[in-house]
């Protein structure tokens, strides 16, 4: 898949369904309960879910004290406990130090993305494992045998990241690959005879391959002839297997099981979907197999040495996330999400068959029944093909109560809008807009084909996508086609400045989250440690050091905002390393001499997207003052508290 250069969570539909189906089955209109901004994030968002040795207890991140912190879950009564208690800068927990009840966490400072790791052992003892000033670290997992952490780091050169061992007896640390040469590690062996690499070549295209650390042999696993998308998962118990998912031959990302002593490839597992991870317990008693089914993630679980599938309690309406299975093999974490509500954590036992949600994550004061399922729909765009969508119609629109609506287009380049709950997206349903999440041509999930149509064509192409949507969205009976905006988050904000501008009179008005302006800016100052992928990035968007610059000029929003006369709102955060503060500063500047109103929210304490439940409440609560204002029309103001 694509390496997603900008990065916003946007939701998907559960149900699939054409537009006949979808006319066949329209509901009544009805008035509902409106909720207030506040009222939205008062529901948690959770993640994780490491068990403990025991399988007692788990290992989550929450945001419900406004910020990420780590909390642990006692599976049996369900209670939930803080363990960290952070109010400035977020806490994401990883695991449980083997046979202990201290644990691993991470965190960045104000959203700059350079994570460290910490020790945390619960006696107010907290240790930086990873203290460089500019260091950025990842948890790897831990070695077999228990006594080791392994991860990653770009301590020593900051474009890349080397694979490190620490031992947990006086967590001192040693580098067991250096990358100098950008190949990111994506597998290691449990005897840490092998690696499986990876060499990005386009944001669609790699090499894997495959170092034995014994002999110092390298081999090239795919064949250059024909380019593929491989991605490694994890090596066998027995040292002899590499797992990896690719596209080679197919549309679709499948599952391969190489044998190492032979080189024979045999395909595990295929379906006409992506295959989005394959995940094997510890002593491989069981797989799982997760499956992106048209913006959505089922997963398929099946006794690893038969093959046997294995049954599992259906989860209505259920979008799941992740999951995990504890070391004993007799329990398994899943988080799952819905259109309505946030992603909550269930425990599944295998030996009683009990599936127990542990998590209630959405705001007892707000009504399920009366927030919107998510719908999946097709639309042609100008030149015929078929583009999937995720459409959300308000309870109380009809041909009577024409409503506003929005085109919503995800982050990227190369997301996806997916099934999935946004605090966002049902607060402006809510609140009388219909919302259609585009995923234009170059969008994941679709076929490697579709995912390439976009490759150096941001700003035609995929923008007559999201036109196409707009028009699709006034077609419809209850939407007032004069009251039609767009919106989007990063690589979406550039969509957004780029409809505004490009197409300036297409939508009513504009709302950019944090989205990049200036190609040949933001090309030029990626993060250091995008090293080994920023040929591959250039490959797709341009190349700003060559005659790439002409086509970058022409589809640099900034450098034709004198074309924007329609109200636009921008979003920032002043520590975003991907779309720098800069670029927002100067459009919002450069559309404030047309004489356009333009309304500017700036996040001192936030990077490429929002940490923080005060700044989520303040900024969103303002985008539906703007709306109202510049697209609805509506001069009743949403005062937050």
């Amino acid at each position: 898949m694509k390496k997603h250069l900008f990065l916003i969570a946007v939701t998907g539909s559960l149900a699939a369904c054409n537009n006949e189906q979808a006319k066949e089955k329209e509901p009544e209109a009805r008035q509902v309960a409106q909720y207030s901004i506040e009222q939205f994030y008062k529901s948690t968002n959770v993640g994780g879910g490491a068990f403990s040795s025991d399988d007692k207890k788990l290992l989550i991140s929450s945001n419900e004290s406004g910020i990420y912190n780590a909390y642990e879950i006692d599976i049996a009564s369900g209670q939930k406990k803080a363990l960290t208690a952070s109010t400035k800068e977020s806490v994401f927990g990883n695991d449980y130090v083997p046979g202990t009840t201290h644990f691993i966490y991470s965190s960045d400072k104000g959203g700059n993305e350079n994570d460290h790791l910490f020790l945390d052992k619960g006696d107010s003892s907290v240790k930086d494992l990873t203290p460089g000033a500019k260091e950025k670290a990842g948890f790897y997992g831990w070695s077999r045998d228990n006594r080791s952490l392994y991860y990653n780091s770009n301590k020593r050169d900051p474009r890349y990241f080397d694979l490190y061992k620490m031992d947990t007896a006086g967590w001192k640390s040693n580098m067991i690959y250096k990358n100098d040469n950008g190949f990111d590690v994506g597998a290691l062996s449990d005897n840490e005879r092998y690696l499986a690499l990876v060499q990005t070549l386009t944001t669609s295209s790699n090499n894997i391959f495959l170092v034995d650390q014994q002999t110092k042999q390298t081999k090239q696993l795919n064949t250059d002839s024909v380019p593929s998308n491989n991605t490694p998962l994890q090596f066998s118990l027995d040292n002899n297997s590499l797992y990896y998912s690719t596209d080679d031959g197919s549309e679709y990302q499948y599952v391969v099981k190489y044998d190492i002593p032979t080189g024979k490839k045999e395909k595990l597992y295929s379906t006409n979907w992506d295959v989005m991870y394959m995940y094997l317990s510890y002593n491989e008693k069981y797989r799982v197999i997760g499956v992106n089914e048209d913006g959505k993630n089922k997963i398929y679980i099946f006794d690893h040495k038969t093959g046997q599938a294995i049954d599992f309690p259906k989860i209505d309406d259920g979008d799941i996330q992740g999951v995990s299975i504890s070391r004993s093999e007799n329990k398994m974490r899943l988080s799952v999400g819905s259109s309505k509500s946030p992603n909550n954590i269930y425990v599944y036992d295998f030996g009683t068959k009990e599936l127990k949600k542990l998590t209630n994550t959405l705001n007892p004061e707000i009504k399920e029944d009366e927030l919107v399922s998510a719908e999946i729909i097709r639309y042609k765009s100008f030149d015929g093909l078929e583009i999937p969508a995720i459409y959300y119609k308000p309870h109380q629109a009809s041909a009577a109560n024409k409503v506003p609506a929005l085109v919503w287009v995800h982050g990227g380049p190369g997301g996806q809008s997916r099934a999935g709950y946004f605090s966002l997206i049902q607060y402006l349903v809510n609140h009388g807009y219909a919302i259609l999440a585009v995923n234009n041509r170059g969008s994941s999930g679709y076929g490697k084909s579709f995912y390439k149509m976009d490759n150096r064509n941001h700003g035609e192409k995929d923008l007559q996508d999201c036109v196409w949507g707009k028009k699709h969205l006034a077609s419809l009976p209850y939407i007032d086609s004069t009251r039609i905006g767009i919106i989007g988050g990063s690589y979406g904000g550039y969509m957004t400045l780029a409809a505004l501008s490009f197409q300036p009179d297409e939508f009513k008005t504009g709302v950019d989250l944090f989205g990049v302006a200036n190609w040949l800016r933001t090309l030029k100052e990626v993060p250091p440690y995008w090293e080994s992928f920023k040929k591959a990035l250039y490959e797709e968007i341009g190349d700003p050091n060559t005659a790439d610059t002409v086509r970058l000029k022409q589809f640099s929003p900034l450098l034709h905002a004198g074309n924007i006369k329609k109200p636009l709102m921008v979003l920032q955060g002043a520590n975003d390393p991907r779309v720098l503060k800069i670029e927002s500063d100067e459009v919002v500047a450069a559309v404030k001499k047309n004489g356009v109103p333009v309304e500017y929210v700036v996040f001192p304490d936030e990077g490429h997207g929002f940490q923080k439940k005060e700044n989520e409440i303040k900024g969103y609560g303002q985008i539906l003052q703007f709306l109202d204002k510049h697209l609805k029309g509506d001069t009743t103001q949403h005062k937050l508290n």
